[in-house]
């Protein structure tokens, strides 16, 4: 069944026509990316298909009935309302209803206001609607529901509003950049949400795992065309390259046919009778495809990189956190005793989390950030880039030229070839003409564009480079990676491109969490297959320990193995009992989660699991603490 379909949109941005005659159509469950060069209008298409722009011509229809989700690329939340009031952005009695009873809960409202938010839940039926909203931000990591939209991270923020469309329930997803900001483990969570059988979902996307995990089909805009290829990412490579074969052969032949065409028409006498005219038309249309351009222009990188001495970045026992160690619930440890020395050819990627201190790790090592213990001493021949997250502040007003002219009108390049700043831009795929144009004109992906090439301009011979893949169109991706394997630098990685992560680092700084970091030799894949089967054993060890009975675990330790490692015998057997609980605790909770999730229960007992679901997290994180403080005594 079509749930939509978009016959012959065009749009045009100030003086560029972003796209002309764009018509095709979704069937309900079909999971389609659009794969595109940055600046030919993918993230306009997109808004013009969820509505929130509209186009200069022609129309998008969607069946009746049809609820749309749609991802902006740029989420930004500033915010000091709280989660839930983010996530129920709406003016409908439900939602008003379900924040109330979320608020009265979280501030142990007295017995009056509580009941009175229950009775209105109960009034309305919201409670599964209040158990999915409960569900969508466990499921995303959004645990404090009260917490001010203002405090979240990036990344946070994106899982939030990632969330957020999803609370409906949508039937077509519309989604740019969704993997943008999210860390490793949640873009993995995030495949498993949009592989649901029956969701339908358009996307856009530079995470070349993620295209060949998620989407059934790829949509290519280029040459002015729409060309469809049902398959994945890697499907589509394999069909693109036959059909790029095809398409050289078919020149090869038309120019020639033109050859020996034109040859007739020289010949000719000058005049012609009604088939020789006829004739003449076919050889201007055959000129017209012979001579049309297929080449695809390409980002050529090349920098003079300044001579690297033997002492790089050297870190000597760094240690830094937040908060106070006597106030344990807002102590936060960065990195705890680090100590590590960077060198030249080193390709060192850094995984974890989202707010787990990878870009505060990278400020302490460019010494803009002051550590709470150890050195960081950067060697003196030492030429510094970085890419990093935050695009520096452009004036809107100014021509792209122009950017870059004000920091050097002429690049050295190696072996004494220079180039002018506008030479340099058309490297970068700004013609002649767009480089005077104003830099408000630029999309999302080509400001990143320009943000890359004023750091490569200054010849660094350290780059660090963080989430330098956020809004780089795939073939400004392949370039920049081929670029960084021929670089004999020093390079500092973070990304959430699983790809991008396997192509380029030989080794990960993994950030474990509690300051702890530990290196790792070899590729991030290789990392998340030794991590899964790690967690495997564990929990397959936990279930074992559940099976124990309590006499069982008491005849393994002997008292003198408790006095040695510091525990009396009372607190030996908390740690068992925690062991033996945790796992069943983990269970319930995630049972709880499944109920919530599918809905249709009884609403007294909706109620009873949400409030069963709160108890059950504040133990599991209370149970959990407590394992770490007994497990660390007894060694």
């Amino acid at each position: 069944m079509n749930v939509f379909s978009v016959e012959k949109i065009a749009k045009r941005y100030g003086p560029r026509q972003l796209f002309t005659d764009v018509s095709f159509g979704l069937e309900k469950g079909q999971k389609t990316a659009i794969v595109a060069r940055n600046g030919t209008g993918k993230s306009t298409l997109l808004k013009c298909i969820a509505g929130v722009e509209k186009p200069d011509s022609g129309i998008v229809t969607f069946n009746k009935g049809i609820r749309v989700g749609y991802l902006d690329q740029n989420v930004v939340m500033d915010s000091s309302r709280s989660v839930v009031d983010e996530m129920l952005d709406r003016d409908d009695p439900v939602s008003a209803a379900i924040k109330a009873y979320e608020h009265a809960m979280a501030q142990h409202a007295d017995e009056r206001l509580m009941h009175a938010a229950v009775e209105r839940m109960e009034e309305l039926k919201a409670w599964d609607h209040e158990a999915r909203v409960k569900a969508l931000a466990h499921r995303f990591g959004l645990r404090d529901l009260e917490q001010p939209v203002n405090t979240l991270s990036g990344g946070q923020q994106k899982r939030l509003a990632m969330a957020k469309v999803l609370i409906d329930a949508p039937d077509v997803l519309i989604l740019d950049e969704p993997t943008n900001h999210l860390d490793l483990n949640m873009i993995e969570q995030l495949e498993e949400e949009l592989n649901t059988p029956g969701m339908t979902l358009l996307l856009v996307t530079h995470d070349r795992y993620f295209l060949d995990n998620v989407c059934d089909e790829i949509i290519e805009m280029e040459f002015g065309k729409f060309t469809r290829y049902k398959g994945n990412y890697t499907w589509y490579l394999e069909k693109k390259a036959a059909a790029d074969e095809v398409r050289e052969a078919t020149q090869q032949h038309l120019r020639g046919l033109m050859k020996r065409e034109l040859e007739w028409v020289r010949k000719m006498p000058r005049a012609r009778g009604t088939k020789s005219k006829s004739r003449l038309d076919k050889f201007e249309e055959i000129k017209a495809d012979a001579t049309r351009r297929f080449d695809r222009d390409e980002v050529k990188l090349e920098v003079k990189t300044d001579r690297l001495g033997g002492k790089v970045i050297e870190a000597r026992n760094l240690t830094k956190a937040f908060g106070s160690k006597d106030k344990p619930e807002s102590y936060k440890p960065i990195v705890a005793h680090f100590s590590y020395s960077l060198k030249r050819g080193d390709r060192i990627g850094i995984v974890g989390p989202n707010g787990i201190g990878k870009s505060t790790f990278i400020e302490l090592l460019l010494g803009r950030m002051k550590p709470d213990q150890g050195t960081v001493s950067i060697g003196d021949t030492v030429v510094l880039g970085t890419f990093g997250q935050l695009m520096p502040a452009f004036k809107e007003d100014q021509r792209i030229v122009e950017a870059v002219r004000d920091i050097a009108e002429v690049i050295p390049l190696n072996k004494g070839k220079t180039l002018t700043a506008s030479q340099l831009l058309e490297r970068f795929l700004f013609d002649k003409e767009q480089q005077y144009q104003q830099i408000s004109t630029l999309s999302g992906g080509e400001r990143r564009r320009l943000y890359l090439c004023t750091v490569l301009m200054k010849n660094p011979n350290v780059l660090i480079l963080d989430e330098p893949t956020n809004d780089l169109d795939i073939p400004t991706l392949n370039a920049l990676e081929d670029f960084l394997l021929d670089l004999d630098i020093c390079q500092l990685i973070v990304s959430h491109d699983r790809f991008f992560m396997d192509k380029l680092c030989t080794k990960l700084l993994v950030f474990q969490g509690e300051g702890v970091i530990k290196e790792w030799v070899g590729s991030y894949t290789e990392l998340r297959e030794m991590q899964k089967a790690e967690s495997g054993r564990l929990k397959a060890e936990s279930a074992t320990r559940t099976t124990k009975t309590a006499s069982q675990s008491l005849a393994v330790t002997s008292a003198a193995e408790i006095t040695k490692k510091k525990l009396t015998y009372a607190e030996k057997l908390e740690l068992q009992r925690i062991d033996k609980e945790m796992p069943k605790l983990e269970a319930r909770k995630e049972e709880l989660l499944a109920i919530m999730a599918a809905g249709g229960t009884d609403h007294h007992k909706m109620m009873e699991h949400s409030i069963e679901l709160e108890k059950a997290t504040k133990e599991l994180d209370r149970m959990m603490d407590r394992w770490l403080e007994l497990s660390e005594r007894a060694g």
